[in-house]
């Protein structure tokens, strides 16, 4: 059995959930400041402002954790309306930190190739 493959860029943690409410009202929770910090503490984010934002489909923040090693990550919430009037509602938290991101090792269960002489 292979490992899934990543590219060596990213390990990521997806989830979708479907949700009631409408998308305007999923993307003011996610991007207003004072309604995300009820779920989301600034103090959990490296920055509190976004990485990037495209409004009222995607926004990005960088995080880092609160202890050593303090690893950097980034969330991103991605909202889109679904066939029922509600929303759903995509969460993507990838490792970004350089320091644990390498390239694959050189024994890595890579294809084998041989060659004859």
């Amino acid at each position: 059995m292979s490992e899934p493959q990543t590219g060596g860029q990213t390990k990521e943690l997806v989830f979708e959930y479907a949700l009631d409410e409408p998308p305007e009202k999923v993307w003011r929770a996610i991007s207003t400041p004072g309604l995300r910090e009820k779920w989301l503490p600034e103090d959990d984010l490296a920055d509190a402002e976004p990485v990037s934002a495209s409004p009222g489909e995607e926004i990005r923040y960088r995080m880092r954790e609160d202890e050593p090693p303090f690893l950097e990550s980034t969330v991103t919430f991605q909202v889109r309306p679904d066939a029922n009037g509600g929303s759903v509602l995509r969460v993507i938290h990838a490792l970004t930190d350089a320091r644990v991101i390498a390239p694959p090792a050189a024994n890595s269960n890579g294809q084998l190739l041989m060659r004859a002489a």
